[in-house]
């Protein structure tokens, strides 16, 4: 599984995948186009300029197939009791998944976020219903931090309870 910067040719695999109701089955705003999947990939290289980090696209090593994404950022756009904060996230094609990837490359993400830009203190979160992706902040050694109501999504819709895992580098101890 191999991390790097987005390329234009990842336009067209990350549409697919964000149009697959089975990858957004837990965001709100349902499926993506092409048009925006595009702006959210600017956006994410907006955000790897302004910090030097961020989500990186994700492909299969033996194949080199784009398979998703993973990565750093500053969650905006909405306020919560956890922010501001560094947050880690993936998303993968639903092909993808149960192989390992999403823990592989997230432990990858925050052996870089501990040794190189000494972070202190991780977060990541999902709709309460995501158990899946629970299971992989639990296996990269994130502990249940709380809960919040997402303030973009309306009151009373399935996905409104977020989860919040974080994780802190204990002093002297890399990620494994």
């Amino acid at each position: 599984m191999g991390l790097r910067r987005w390329k234009d040719s990842d336009l067209e695999p990350c549409a697919r995948m964000n149009a697959d109701p089975a990858v957004r089955e837990f965001f709100p705003g349902g499926l993506m186009t092409r048009e925006q999947t595009a702006e959210m990939i600017r956006r994410l290289e907006v955000h790897f300029d302004e910090h030097g980090y961020g989500f990186y696209a994700l492909d299969e090593l033996d194949t080199g197939e784009f398979i998703g994404f993973t990565g750093l950022s500053h969650p905006t756009g909405f306020e919560a009791w956890f922010l501001p904060c560094v947050e880690i996230g993936w998303r993968l094609r639903h092909e993808a998944w149960g192989r390992g990837y999403a823990t592989e490359a997230a432990l990858a993400c925050l052996r870089h976020g501990w040794e190189a830009l000494d972070l202190g203190k991780i977060y990541a979160y999902t709709a309460g219903l995501n158990v899946r992706s629970q299971r992989v902040m639990q296996k990269i050694g994130m502990m249940l931090a709380g809960e919040f109501d997402h303030p973009n999504i309306e009151s009373g819709h399935p996905l409104r309870r977020h989860v919040v895992y974080a994780v802190e580098r204990e002093p002297g101890r890399a990620v494994e």
